[in-house]
């Protein structure tokens, strides 16, 4: 190899780094793209969706970073997740999984469904009846899936579903007291959520957030990376949305 070839071979190699070394740093500073594998945050989260959650927004645990390396404990430039935000953190019980649920209840709150209404620090959460969300079924017909508006304290309002009614097995709860340091997740697709409601998740503790789900940029009906099949399974009204 020619000293010249050896210079530019070289200068490749350092640029190709450098490059990495910057999303890397994105990566775990700022925005990290994340994919929705199940269906736990239907109706405002769908197989298939892509988005960007912000690292910025909660500060920084040892999470926030590749493979969750205990370079530090507890959270650095911390910030206070609001009521209702769509937040991606790892599961208390098996830190390796990373989840996606709306936080609803904040530390020293009390939480409880009932009939599958929500209370908070026992007062039942509004929720109004509107039109059912539809849905393909695999089998070539649509279901119809009971839909509501729900109102948290505060005012921020969202969507959730009721597939089984209000006699699911998450329906009828405890009253759970949130522990300082901690918050509870629940999914918006009520009767399909593995969340804070079941004692294999629990209250997740302020180090296991990643980040708030703040930016819908991409959604893809089926067909994954097959992206000779996106003109027709792309979601083109969900492409650059905010996460609500």
């Amino acid at each position: 190899m020619s000293e010249k070839n050896a210079d530019g071979f070289f200068e490749t190699v350092k640029t190709i780094a450098f490059a990495g070394l910057i999303a890397i740093g994105v990566r775990s500073l700022a925005f990290e793209p994340f994919n929705i594998p199940s269906g736990s945050m239907k109706p405002t989260l769908l197989v298939g969706d892509y988005l960007f959650v912000s690292k910025l927004s909660y500060g920084y645990s040892r999470f926030s970073f590749p493979y969750g390396l205990p370079l530090f404990s507890g959270r650095i430039l911390a910030s206070e997740p609001e009521r209702g935000d769509v937040a991606v953190f790892r599961k208390p019980s098996d830190d390796s999984i990373d989840y996606i649920k709306r936080l609803v209840g904040l530390p020293g709150d009390t939480i409880q469904v009932t009939g599958g209404v929500l209370h908070i620090n026992g007062v039942a959460v509004k929720r109004q009846r509107t039109e059912d969300f539809l849905t393909e079924n695999g089998y070539g017909s649509t279901s119809r899936i009971p839909q509501y508006i729900e109102t948290l304290p505060g005012g921020r309002t969202h969507y959730i579903l009721e597939s089984n009614g209000d006699i699911a097995m998450g329906d009828n709860t405890p009253v759970f007291k949130v522990p300082e340091g901690h918050y509870f997740a629940m999914g918006d697709n009520r009767d399909n959520s593995r969340d804070s409601r079941f004692s294999d998740v629990g209250y997740v503790p302020r180090e296991n957030l990643v980040g708030r789900a703040d930016v819908l940029f991409f959604s893809v009906d089926g067909a994954g990376w097959k992206f000779w099949q996106w003109p027709n399974t792309v979601r083109s009204d969900r492409v650059f949305g905010s996460v609500e």
